[in-house]
């Protein structure tokens, strides 16, 4: 996330004009879209801030939670190179070819990558997907949704209020909620984002996916190619870890040789996200050690009774 997108300051309001540009470019796509509308129900999970908010850990969550109603996950399979929907399998595929976060969805249920979720939609039922989840399809529109879900980062909130690019988001917050059924909330609402919603509201909150002991007092570099690399490393630090440094890498960067050796030059444990972790060559694997985490709900049980209720719907 840029810093400037903190508040409207000068570097912001300088690029305001261009974010009322981008705001009709987005509203054209919405009103122009014609939704498909798939044979199964379709739950769609997004955010408004241009990533970190926790879509994917969120999604991943939900497939669990609804294991026993045969979900498929489709995604954009960002950076991807295919030209087909692919069911992503993590044993045989590689982040290059169908996405990181690809990699990481199809660990929970069956995954599928593709641009055209609609396409994605029709391998996924004929494959016998009797439920879809969209992984950050908020903004897609040419696919119909039965529910929208909206994941709101607590902690980090919506930034300086403004879309891109003199702010973080996609769209504005009271124009997404129109659209929504529900707000998914990750950690402690620090900036009250759901104080006037009037939307069901389940919290959840972001935890370790294995024991994290072995962090206590390590000294390690720390490095991160995500949205917001900082709350990964709080994560950290919140583990006990000692972090002696730290790098920074745009969101979905390809890590070559040369960066990696630069990190691993001091000596230090390399310790990176999970989203990361699977971008790295097999021998850089063995060398850098991941730190998976997972989404849980505070009342899981709550959320999964609302969402077979709204379905039967």
């Amino acid at each position: 996330m840029r810093r400037f997108w903190q508040s409207r300051n000068i570097v912001a309001q300088a690029l305001w004009p261009l974010s009322q540009i981008y705001m009709l470019g987005a509203a054209l796509d919405r009103w122009l879209a014609t939704a498909q509308k798939p044979s199964v129900p379709v739950i769609a999970i997004g955010n408004v801030t241009a990533g970190g908010a926790g879509k994917t850990p969120t999604t991943i969550a939900l497939a669990k939670l609804l294991g026993d109603q045969t979900p498929h996950i489709l995604t954009r399979g960002y950076g991807a190179n295919i030209t087909a929907p692919i069911r992503v399998n993590p044993a045989q595929h590689l982040a290059e070819q169908v996405g990181d976060e690809a990699l990481l969805l199809a660990a929970a249920a069956p995954a599928w990558a593709f641009r055209r979720r609609s396409a994605s939609a029709e391998a996924a039922i004929a494959a016998g997907a009797k439920l879809l989840l969209c992984d950050d399809a908020l903004q897609h529109h040419p696919l119909h949704r039965d529910i929208n879900l909206l994941v709101l980062d607590g902690e980090y909130g919506v930034g300086n209020g403004w879309c891109l690019p003199a702010g973080p988001l996609r769209e504005p917050l009271h124009q997404a909620l129109l659209r929504c059924h529900a707000v998914i909330l990750i950690g402690e609402d620090r900036h009250q984002l759901t104080a006037p919603v009037s939307l069901p509201v389940f919290h959840a909150r972001i935890m370790p996916a294995e024991d994290t002991a072995w962090l206590k007092n390590t000294r390690l570099l720390a490095f991160a190619g995500i949205a917001r690399p900082k709350k990964f490393y709080d994560f950290l630090r919140a583990q006990g870890a000692e972090i002696v440094a730290t790098q920074d890498f745009p969101d979905h960067h390809s890590f070559a040789e040369k960066e990696l050796e630069r990190l691993a030059a001091p000596g230090l444990p390399l310790v990176t996200t999970e989203k990361d972790w699977v971008r790295l060559r097999p021998l850089w694997r063995q060398r850098v050690r991941a730190v998976p985490v997972q989404l849980q709900f505070d009342a899981p049980e709550k959320l999964r009774e609302w969402i077979l209720h709204a379905l039967s719907r």
